[in-house]
């Protein structure tokens, strides 16, 4: 009988041999965690959709920041559910609301976490569009100045790192040029570069009270069947001033992650959405998967597709189970 040469299983014989030779380390540092802040005190209310996700007034904010902070993760991505709507959605800039006012508290207690903030109308808009509206369609140009706005007022409040959500053409030129007017040139811009038009959004509908009043988002978020695409959308984002570039969603786009990877120079973040998050945590409370093993593994897999950061709803539990390996 022959027998092999070459014998693969030599490298797998142990756990410590799996150590030394694994390609691809995973850890709390690689997590960003978001936050959605609500008007109010001592709310901290659970998203029915998002398990183990909750709604958060400014001071509940702090706490679970804290926890963050203690658990190795070294940002959060701040979301926020305005006390007011209207057409143009002003509570997005209003230094009042529940962003900018956690962006302030958080930075003020916890200053060597960074604080992201995303930069988008839709969950302060009245009809849940992501800029103003020119009858039914959005219109792009007039609310890049808008988006501009917010982002100054999440600087002037202490944000790190501003990350526009909303895929109008030309908006990270606009943020960087008003940010950097107002002397805010060391606040990075984390982009959402690529950011598809996907089914896997519903959950967040709920946590950001985000969902469009009529029509949908196909003619300003990208069609799923692009990739090519989204290199585009890339390349125009770094010309325009982004510091780190995204591809949202993750798990069905891992794909397009590495295409990036292999194309670009500058950090590459996923967002692990909240469809990918939520169906995870309705198969194991059915018992039909172990979470841990899967979420480990889900993570593993994006960040060896090349992302360099995972936004994840996981990142709590992940950064534990990390620990106790």
């Amino acid at each position: 009988m022959n027998k092999p040469l070459i014998r693969p299983r030599r490298l797998r014989r142990s756990p410590a041999i799996r150590n030394l030779v694994r390609e691809t380390e995973l850890n709390a540092a690689d997590f960003i965690y978001p936050l959605f802040v609500v008007p109010g005190e001592k709310v901290q209310c659970e998203i029915s959709s998002l398990p183990g996700s909750c709604h958060l007034s400014v001071d509940m904010a702090l706490h679970v920041a804290r926890e963050v902070y203690e658990l190795g993760i070294p940002g959060v991505l701040v979301f926020g559910l305005p006390e007011y709507k209207d057409d143009q959605g002003s509570s997005a800039w209003d230094p009042a609301s529940p962003v900018q006012r956690a962006v302030r508290l958080i930075k003020q207690e916890l200053p060597d976490l960074t604080v992201i903030t995303d930069i988008c109308l839709c969950q302060y808009t009245s009809h849940g569009h992501c800029g103003l509206l020119n009858e039914t369609s959005v219109d792009n140009d007039p609310t890049l100045s808008l988006l501009g706005q917010v982002a100054l007022s999440h600087a002037e409040a202490g944000a790190d790192m501003v990350a526009p959500s909303d895929m109008m053409d030309g908006r990270v030129r606009v943020i960087r040029e008003m940010l950097d007017s107002q002397g805010y040139e060391q606040v990075a811009i984390m982009s959402y570069s690529a950011k598809y038009a996907s089914a896997y959004y519903g959950p967040f509908r709920e946590a950001a009270d985000s969902a469009p009043q009529f029509g949908d988002r196909k003619t300003y978020q990208m069609d799923p069947a692009n990739a090519r695409e989204a290199l585009r959308e890339i390349a125009l984002d770094i010309d325009e001033g982004a510091d780190i570039v995204m591809v949202k969603p993750a798990l069905a786009y891992l794909d397009v992650v590495r295409q990036v990877r292999d194309r670009v120079d500058l950090p590459v973040a996923v967002y692990n959405v909240s469809g990918e998050y939520a169906m995870v945590k309705a198969a194991a409370a059915n018992g039909w998967i172990e979470e841990r093993k899967i979420v480990l593994e889900t993570l593993t897999g994006m960040k060896r597709a090349g992302a360099d950061m995972i936004i994840t709803y996981h990142a709590l539990d992940a950064a534990r189970w990390l620990r106790e390996a």
